[in-house]
C-alpha cells in the first residue's frame, strides 16, 4: 500500500497531504455534533502524544474539529513520546533538527485539510504548547487562521519581526515562574505585541512551564482552568 493510499490512516489519525505530495499522519477528534470550526492542537515536543490527543479530545468535546498533527514525520514517523527521561532526550534531539519553515508549511497543509472536511464549517484556529506555542503563534504570523492560542511558547521572542503579520485574534498565556520562557523574554513580547488589539496576554503568577499538562506535575489546576475559560472565549467568538 502506497502513502497515497492511506498507509498512515487509523480509526482515529487520517493522512495530511504535503506541498511537495507527501503524506503524514495527524489524529482527528470530532465533536459529538458530528461538525464544528477547526482546530489544530499543536503540542509539545513530545509531539501529538497520548496527553495532546487528550487535549484534542478534550477541545472536540466543546464543539471543535481537532487535529493535532505528527509534527516529527520529516524526521520520523510516528515518535509520539512519553514524559520520561528517555522521552524527553529522543524529544529534544528531534526538535534541534526540525525545519521550523517547512513544518510551518506542513501546518498550512493540516488547516486547508481541515478545512476541506465535511465535518468542519470552515473557520480554523490553532492552539499550542510549549513547542506548539510557538508554532500557534507562527501560524498567526504566517498562515491563514482565524484564531491562535499560545500556551507557554518558547522563543516567541525570537519572531517578533513577524508580529505585524498577526492580524488574526491572538491569546498568549505565560508562566510566572518559567524558565524556559523567562520574565525578559515576556516582557520582549509584551513590549512588542502589547499595543496590538488583537492581541492578548496573560501572566499567571507562580504557575510554571506546563502548568496546563493535567496529571503530569507541574500541573496547576487554578491556571489551568482559568487559562482554559479565556481560550474557549476567544477561539468561540473568532470561529463561530
Amino acid at each position: 500500500m502506497s502513502p497515497r493510499e492511506g498507509a498512515f490512516v487509523t480509526e482515529t489519525e487520517i493522512s495530511v497531504t504535503a506541498a511537495d505530495g507527501r503524506d503524514f499522519a495527524a489524529y482527528l477528534s470530532v465533536p459529538p455534533s458530528g461538525h464544528g470550526p477547526g482546530l489544530l492542537v499543536l503540542p509539545e515536543i513530545y509531539n501529538a502524544n497520548k496527553h495532546i490527543r487528550g487535549v484534542a479530545d478534550g477541545f472536540a468535546a466543546e464543539g471543535f474539529v481537532a487535529l493535532a498533527p505528527d509534527v516529527y514525520w520529516r524526521l520520523e514517523h510516528g515518535a509520539y513520546l512519553p514524559y520520561t527521561a528517555e522521552g524527553q532526550a529522543r524529544a529534544r534531539a528531534l526538535n534541534k533538527r526540525l525545519d521550523l519553515d517547512r513544518l510551518i508549511a506542513d501546518l498550512g497543509a493540516c488547516a486547508t485539510t481541515l478545512r476541506g472536511r465535511p465535518e468542519c464549517h470552515g473557520k480554523v484556529g490553532g492552539i499550542g504548547f510549549c513547542l506548539g506555542g510557538k508554532l500557534a503563534y507562527l501560524c498567526a504570523a504566517r498562515l491563514d487562521v482565524d484564531a491562535a492560542v499560545s500556551y507557554y511558547g518558547v522563543k516567541i521572542e525570537a519572531f517578533l519581526d513577524e508580529a505585524d503579520n498577526v492580524t488574526c485574534p491572538l491569546l498568549l498565556h505565560f508562566a510566572g515562574n518559567d524558565s524556559h520562557v523567562p520574565p525578559d523574554a515576556v516582557a520582549a513580547v509584551r513590549a512588542r505585541l502589547t499595543d496590538k488589539s488583537n492581541v492578548t496576554i496573560h501572566v499567571y503568577t507562580g504557575a510554571e512551564h506546563g502548568f496546563n499538562r493535567a496529571g503530569y506535575p507541574p500541573y496547576d489546576a487554578a491556571s489551568a482552568k482559568l487559562a482554559r475559560v479565556r481560550s474557549l472565549d476567544l477561539l468561540e467568538r473568532a470561529l463561530s
